[in-house]
Parts: C-alpha cells; structure tokens; sequence
C-alpha cells in the first residue's frame, strides 16, 4: 500500500481544477467567437436585404410618380387598314423576332379569326426551330415593347440531341385598332 502525502493529493487534486478551469475558458471563448461569427453573418445578410427592398422601394416610387420611362414607346396596336394587313404585320413582328433569336421558321398560318378580326383581334400560328439558349430571348422579344402581343398557346419539344434545337409551337395574337 502506498501512502500518499496529503499534501501531494492536494497538488494532483488542484491540477484537475486547474485544467478543467482552463477548458472550460477555452470552451467558453470559442463560443462566444462563433456566436459572433453568426451575428455577424446575420447582419451582413439583414443589410443586403434592406438595401434590396430600398432598390425596389425606389423602383416602385418611380412608378407612381407618374414616370413611364420604363412604358415601351409607340401604339399597342398593330398597323394596318385592314385585319389581313394588320396580321401581316404581326407576321413581320414574329418572324423579326424569330431571326434576332438565331431561329428558322418552319411553317406559319393564319388563325381563321372572323369575328374576333372584327372584334379587333387577330392571330397568327408559327412553328420555328431554336435553340434552348436562345428560348427566352424569343419569348421576351414576342411578349415585350408594341404593339402589344399575346402569346395564347405555347408548345415546346426538348432537342432530340444535347446542344440540338428545340422545335416549337406559337399561336400568337395581337389588337388591331381598325376593328374598332
């Protein structure tokens, strides 16, 4: 049997307080640099968020101020004296647009209208080849500035190949004023 002096059990003792003391500030000094490392990345995002909502604030001041700067120039409606006129112009617009987007048409027709021409409403049917990259920049220039076009039905099928053509389906339609 050993004898332990008790002075030396008072040492090994107060050498685990003292090391358990330490980890235990070490423990509690990387809590808080975390803590403050999330507040911080909080903050960073809060403040991204506020100067997005000023962005649109002032983007939405702008608009009921009365400023149309962002309102396309010219008529909404097509020219043209007469509803066939009036539909080639809204061929020449599609097709414009088809070939800005680096696509080739297919086929296109006219959509027998009758009385939605004498309502002031006319529509046209194209079928064209794009690429998938390019798909968006179609649909922006079909549906954005004037005259003002309406895309009533949209059929797309992916390319047969990656990197290969997408064939679609449009049946687009206008206002025409001489209906009127």
């Amino acid at each position: 049997m050993t004898i332990v002096h008790p002075i030396a059990r008072y040492l090994l003792s107060s050498n685990m307080a003292a090391l358990t003391y330490i980890v235990l500030v070490i423990a509690s000094l990387l809590t808080v640099v975390l803590a403050a490392n999330g507040l911080s990345d909080r903050y960073r995002a809060r403040d991204a968020a506020m100067a997005m909502l000023a962005e649109l604030e002032g983007r939405a001041s702008l608009r009921s101020s009365g400023s149309n700067s962002s309102a396309p120039a010219g008529s909404p409606f097509l020219q043209g004296q007469t509803a066939t006129l009036a539909t080639a112009s809204l061929l020449h617009r599609v097709t414009d647009a088809i070939a800005r987007a680096r696509g080739s048409i297919i086929s296109s027709q006219v959509e027998a209208t009758g009385d939605q021409a004498a309502a002031g409403r006319v529509k046209i049917s194209v079928t064209c080849e794009i690429e998938e990259r390019a798909f968006q920049q179609l649909l922006y220039e079909i549906e954005a500035g004037t005259p003002y076009l309406f895309l009533d039905r949209l059929q797309a099928q992916a390319p047969a190949s990656p990197g290969g053509r997408m064939q679609i389906v449009l049946l687009i339609s206008g206002l025409w004023s001489g209906g009127k």
